[in-house]
C-alpha cells in the first residue's frame, strides 16, 4: 500500500467554510509488515495456485485433443453435441450474469423481491428438467453425476484415469473461480473503503494491479478457507434450528458444533479480504482482526442477519439455473446421454459468472462495516448502524 496518494487519490469535494470543517485523511499509511513464516506461506499458496492453474491448463488441452482424435472411433463423445450447448450457456451466463448486475445497481429493492421469489421456481424447473433427463433427484445422484461426468476429451474413453482428470478439473475450477471473485473482492473493498472511512478515490486500475502484485497469495489461501469455513457455520445454523430446546443430548451437540464453527469464522471470514487490501495483512490475521472489532462495536448480530451474502448466492442459483435450463434442455433434444453432465457444467459456469459479476456488491458491503467498526465515532457515518443494532438487542430480549 503506497504511503503516498500521489495520482491514485483524489480528495471528493471542498467543504465550504461555513460549514463544519473535517479532516480527510489519506489512505491508511500503515503497512503490516508480515512475517517471515506469513510471507512464505502466501509465496506457497501463490506458487500452488499458479502451478495447478498451468499443469490443469495442459490437461485440458491434452484431453480435448485427445478426445477430437476419438471422436471418429467412439460413440461415447460427440464434439458438435457436447460444445454448442456448453458454449451457448456460457455465453448466457456472461450476458444474464452483467444483465443482473446493472438491476441490482439501479433497481435494488426490486431485485432482492426478484431472487427471493423466483430462485426457487427456476431451481423447481431444473429439477424438472432432471426428472425428464431420468436422473435422480438426490444428492448421492448429482454426487455420482459429477464421478462421471466428461469434460470433452475424457468423455471420449470414460477410464478410471479419466475420471480422476474431470475430479482435478473440476476442483482447480472451483478453486480457481473462487479465487478470481475474491481478487475482485479485495480490490472493490479497498477502493469503497477509502471512500468510506477517509473520503478519498483510488485508482481502480492501479488497485487491482496492487492486488494481482501483492495480494494473490493471501486471496489463494482464503479461497480455500473461507467456503469451507462458511459451509460449516451454516450446517451449525441449521442443527442449531432442527435440534431446538426440546432434546437435551441433541442441544448440546448443536451447542458444541455452533462453537466450534464460531472459532472456525474468526479465523477465516469473507470480511478479512478488506484488511488484506488495506493493510496489507495476511488474510488469517485480517480475518482475525475484523471480527474482534466486530465483536467490540456489537456488529456481530448484525452482520449475522445481513441478507447480501443470501442476496448474493440465491442470485448464482438462479443464474446458474437458467444456464442450467438452457444447456440441459438442448442436449435433452439433440443427445439425451449429454443432458445431466452438460446441465451440472452449465450451472456452475453460470453460479460463478454471477457470483463474479456480483462480488462488488458484497465487497462494498463489508468495507462499509469494517470502515464503521474501526472509527463508530466518525462523521461520515449515519445512524443506520446503531439503530437497527437498537432494534435487533430489542427483538433478542
Amino acid at each position: 500500500m503506497e504511503r503516498s496518494t500521489g495520482s491514485n487519490m483524489q480528495i471528493q469535494g471542498q467543504r465550504t467554510q461555513s460549514t463544519a470543517i473535517v479532516k480527510v485523511q489519506q489512505e491508511p499509511s500503515i503497512k503490516i509488515e508480515p512475517t517471515v513464516g506469513g510471507q512464505l506461506l502466501r509465496k506457497l499458496f501463490q506458487i500452488i495456485f499458479f502451478v495447478q492453474l498451468f499443469l490443469v491448463s495442459i490437461l485440458v488441452i491434452v484431453l480435448t485433443i485427445r478426445g477430437l482424435i476419438y471422436a471418429g472411433s467412439t460413440d461415447r463423445f460427440h464434439p458438435k453435441k457436447w460444445y454448442p450447448p456448453l458454449l451457448v450457456s456460457t455465453a448466457s451466463a456472461g450476458i444474464v450474469s452483467f444483465i443482473w448486475q446493472s438491476i441490482t445497481f439501479h433497481c435494488p429493492s426490486k431485485a432482492i423481491k426478484t431472487v427471493f421469489w423466483f430462485t426457487p421456481l427456476l431451481t423447481c424447473a431444473v429439477g424438472v428438467l432432471h426428472i425428464l433427463i431420468g436422473s435422480p433427484l438426490s444428492l448421492a445422484a448429482v454426487y455420482s453425476s459429477f464421478s462421471v461426468t466428461g469434460i470433452g476429451g475424457a468423455t471420449a474413453t470414460g477410464t478410471s484415469l479419466d475420471i480422476a482428470f474431470i475430479v482435478v478439473i473440476l476442483l482447480s475450477f472451483l478453486w480457481s473461480m473462487q479465487v478470481i471473485k475474491n481478487m475482485l473482492y479485495v480490490t472493490i473493498s479497498r477502493i469503497r473503503y477509502m471512500n468510506f472511512a477517509c473520503g478519498v478515490d483510488i485508482n481502480t486500475r492501479a488497485t487491482f494491479h496492487d492486488t494481482v502484485k501483492h495480494f494473490v497469495g493471501s486471496v489463494c489461501i482464503g479461497s480455500a478457507i473461507v467456503p469451507v469455513i462458511g459451509t460449516i457455520r451454516g450446517s451449525a445454523r441449521a442443527i442449531n434450528l432442527v435440534a431446538g430446546d426440546n432434546d437435551e443430548f441433541l442441544f448440546s451437540c448443536a451447542d458444541c458444533y455452533s462453537g466450534f464453527a464460531s472459532t472456525l469464522i474468526t479465523y477465516g471470514n469473507r470480511w478479512g479480504f478488506v484488511h488484506v487490501g488495506v493493510y496489507n495483512k495476511g488474510f488469517i490475521q485480517a480475518s482475525a482482526d475484523t471480527w474482534e472489532m466486530f465483536k467490540r462495536v456489537e456488529l456481530i448480530s448484525l452482520i449475522d442477519s445481513d441478507l447480501t451474502g443470501v442476496f448474493c448466492f440465491l442470485s448464482g442459483v438462479a443464474v446458474g439455473s437458467i444456464c442450467g435450463i438452457v444447456g440441459g434442455t438442448w442436449e435433452l433434444i439433440i443427445h439425451k446421454g449429454y443432458a445431466t453432465e452438460v446441465s451440472i457444467y452449465a450451472f456452475l459456469i453460470g453460479y460463478f459468472m454471477c457470483r463474479i459479476a456480483l462480488a462488488w456488491q458484497q465487497a462494498s458491503v463489508s468495507a462499509y462495516y469494517v470502515s464503521y467498526a474501526e472509527n463508530p465515532q466518525s462523521l461520515r457515518f449515519d445512524a443506520t448502524i446503531p439503530v437497527r443494532i437498537e432494534q435487533l438487542h430489542r427483538f433478542q430480549v
